[in-house]
């Protein structure tokens, strides 16, 4: 099949390279406009449009797929089909009726569970033993449309969801090039989703990111590995924020309220509702990021200080 490939961020790129080693011809690629970057605030190209660029592929960068000229621009490409991972834009009806086969995305759960931006984040926040990708036809309901194909995923015990998401990108790939395969052959069929477990997974953004410390450790191990390395779990200390690494529960600690320290030559607690949980990386305010220790040292800490 002729192919069009839609995605951008860093997370997508492995599919990316799997459809242009696949047998299917890679005609095109479709990601969001360059956007700034750092201190600089240049104007960057996305991941996807960077490794596309290496492919030789043509890349459209439409400030909206609804563009008139984008999608005239498409139809003379004369996709079959157009793969999807983490575009990051809604596709209206006028360019979903392009491809013969539509648009097929690759999206990071179990659907019809979580549903939205952040599949991987809401699964480990809500303590979900197995995950998994799913590639299904887009409609304009949200990831509501037929599915191809599953993979499934063990979410491990320490797991963040940089970490997952790496390793469901990659196993990911290779589904989505078989969702083609089978398309092309015919020997694919798309089923409708069930209309039972359905689970929502808004973004996550910054101020859920910030630690409860009020709440179980177990909640406060999964938030903070839910949200790292995005947007980033924080709390604050005299009134200054204070990113946090992964932390983990400590069974026989001391018995500290909710945000309380206990400092350490080699480690810092801090209470939660229940056993309280050793910091890992810190990053202070204006700091680089250190382990817990040596940011207790540096900032002078003392047993009985809190977190808030």
């Amino acid at each position: 099949m002729r192919v069009v490939f839609a995605g951008t961020p860093e997370v997508a790129v492995p599919a990316l390279d799997a459809v242009a080693a696949s047998r299917h011809e890679l005609v095109g690629v479709v990601t969001r406009p360059d956007a700034p970057a750092g201190r600089g605030r240049r104007l960057t190209p996305s991941p996807v449009a960077a490794r596309a660029e290496e492919l030789g592929v043509p890349v459209l960068k439409p400030e909206h797929p609804r563009d008139p000229e984008f999608q005239e621009r498409l139809r003379a490409l004369g996709p079959d089909c157009c793969p999807v991972v983490a575009y990051g834009a809604l596709i209206p009806q006028s360019a979903l009726d392009i491809p013969v086969h539509g648009w097929v995305n690759l999206h990071f759960s179990l659907l019809p569970a979580w549903r939205g931006a952040a599949p991987v984040q809401h699964a480990i926040w809500a303590g979900d033993e197995v995950t998994g990708a799913t590639t299904f036809r887009i409609v304009r309901e949200l990831d509501a449309g037929p599915t191809f194909g599953v993979m499934t995923e063990t979410i491990r015990a320490t797991d963040t969801a940089g970490e997952l998401l790496g390793r469901l990108a990659t196993g990911g790939s290779e589904l989505l090039v078989a969702t083609l395969d089978g398309l092309a052959d015919g020997s694919l069929e798309a089923r409708e989703q069930p209309a039972e477990g359905v689970t929502l997974a808004p973004k996550i953004t910054v101020d859920d990111a910030r630690v409860a410390w009020h709440e179980p450790a177990t909640a406060v191990d999964r938030r903070v590995r839910a949200c790292t390395p995005a947007p980033g779990a924080w709390t604050t200390f005299e009134d200054e924020r204070v990113k946090l690494g992964p932390v983990a529960p400590v069974v026989d600690g001391p018995d500290l309220a909710p945000g309380q320290l206990a400092v350490g030559k080699r480690d810092v607690l801090v209470g939660t509702g229940t056993v309280p949980v050793r910091l890992g990386e810190v990053k202070a305010f204006g700091k680089k990021q250190m382990p817990a220790a040596d940011w207790a040292r540096g900032a002078r800490l003392a047993d009985g200080a809190k977190l808030a």
